[in-house]
């Protein structure tokens, strides 16, 4: 018997980077490969590259750097390595990774990874380095479905893509040009991945797109259905106990996303809706096609529906042209609106991107005083946010063993972590937990009264005693 081949991913950025690794897993076990968590151990390796963060491509050449090493090593001991570079790192870089990276034998942007067996054979049979072409097809039709085996190995929640792409063209991103246009899968597709999921055992389900409330997939009217028609179906889904949704644009807040959350129990209350900006002259010169007061009033309308509801966001400092009003203006945004979290980043540019030709740079200096104060009035909102759970109960899905002895971690409504003294037998289960103090950014408590659940060991998520709002102030 042929022993199986060893694999080892190493994903940066994004969620639907993480989906696709998976993904590429799923691809790969059909050709005998197995994962694993060392590189210099594997037969083959794949950095699943993103283009968003700061200095990505420096990343990824360092890392090839060290694999180099490695793969020198594995043929001194007659074992041959392959490396792929994947992702959109590789769909903007292609032929520049080939040429300073002689290490790599492949290279694959994010629409074409599900041909990366075929890819590898024609590498190796050819003795070069194979770029793609990076076709414009519809991926989700070729991929294999994971195994029931698989899927109870990752646990009890699961990322499930439902669109990609962007059609927003923001001047800092290179999503469009990386992930293409919007594209959205057909709710019956959808639908067919989350029964299969539920039936094996995960119980959260986060729905992923480069713009996820853009949702346009046809539904089996033959009609497009939109992001919140699609909520509502996937809740009828037995043994799925909560939904989530990322990364949504607000000008994509349509009514029937708010009305999903005024109406869905397993919807959580928490939103990620980046903003970028409070400065609407900023706002306008990233072409991201909404006010500070859009997003306002969005905000609002969430509120409205659903009291309870949470937000984070993503902020992005120093951007081309940013005064010092300017960045008063996203001080004064957070300051009203109260975050639970954020990211935020200082601005660099991305070549090929219209912000990578403008010209009003703002200092080094300027930007990191300017991060310094924005990070610490968000940390400032979170860190309320979090105290405000000690002496209530709230309910936790309970996901894994934590790595004290003895004890159980799951996560809040609001995805804040927290730990438990319980047996495992609870993993999978939403249970009611007396929060009695917080350890950093995670929550430590008890299990409350039980009579409190359901049979089935599901509860409906309470809300908390004040709305997010009035506890961060806003």
């Amino acid at each position: 018997m042929t022993p199986p081949r060893k694999l080892h991913i190493k994903s940066y950025g994004c969620q639907m980077n993480v989906y696709d690794a998976q993904r590429m897993v799923d691809t790969l076990a059909g050709e005998g490969f197995v994962e694993t968590a060392s590189a210099e151990e594997a037969d083959l390796v794949i950095l699943n590259t993103c283009h968003i963060r700061e200095k990505a491509s420096e990343k990824i050449y360092s890392e090839l750097g060290r694999l180099r090493a490695a793969k020198d090593q594995a043929a001194s001991a007659g074992r041959d390595m392959s490396v792929v570079v994947a992702g959109c790192v590789a769909q903007a870089e292609g032929h520049e990774i080939i040429r300073r990276a002689p290490v790599v034998d492949v290279v694959v942007g994010p629409q074409s990874y599900h041909h990366l067996p075929q890819l590898l054979a024609r590498a190796k049979a050819d003795g070069r380095a194979l770029e793609t072409e990076f076709p414009v097809e519809d991926k989700f039709n070729f991929l294999p479905q994971p195994s029931p085996q698989a899927i109870r190995a990752r646990g009890v929640s699961a990322f499930v893509t439902v669109q990609e792409g962007c059609d927003k063209f923001c001047t800092f991103c290179v999503v469009p040009y990386t992930r293409g246009a919007e594209v959205s899968r057909p709710v019956a597709k959808v639908v067919e991945d989350v029964q299969r999921l539920a039936d094996n055992g995960v119980r959260e389900i986060t729905l992923i797109g480069q713009n996820v409330n853009a949702y346009h997939g046809d539904g089996p009217d033959g009609r497009p259905w939109p992001f919140g028609k699609l909520l509502h179906r996937l809740a009828a889904i037995p043994g799925i106990v909560r939904l989530r949704y990322s990364t949504s644009h607000p000008r994509d807040v349509e009514e029937t996303l708010i009305e999903a959350h005024r109406d869905l129990d397993a919807l959580m209350p928490f939103v990620h809706l980046p903003v970028q900006s409070g400065s609407d002259r900023i706002l306008a010169a990233m072409n991201r096609k909404h006010t500070a007061a859009d997003y306002r009033r969005v905000i609002d309308r969430l509120r409205h529906a659903r009291p309870d509801i949470a937000f984070s966001s993503d902020f992005i400092v120093g951007f081309p042209g940013e005064a010092e009003e300017d960045f008063a203006a996203t001080l004064a945004l957070v300051d009203q609106i109260g975050y639970a979290a954020a990211y935020s980043f200082k601005y660099s540019p991305r070549p090929g991107t219209p912000a990578a030709e403008m010209q009003e740079t703002v200092s080094t200096a300027d930007m990191d005083a300017r991060l310094e104060r924005l990070q610490g009035l968000i940390d400032s909102q979170q860190s309320a946010f979090n105290r405000a759970a000690i002496g209530r109960t709230v309910d936790v899905l309970f996901e894994r063993a934590a790595r004290k002895a003895g004890q159980i971690v799951g996560r809040t409504a609001y995805l804040q972590p927290a730990h438990v003294m319980a047996s495992a037998d609870i993993v999978g289960k939403v249970l009611p937990v007396a929060i009695d103090s917080l350890e950093r950014y995670s929550l430590l408590g008890s299990l409350a009264d039980p009579r409190s659940t359901s049979a089935s060991g599901d509860a409906r998520e309470p809300a908390l005693i004040a709305p997010p709002q009035a506890v961060l102030g806003a």
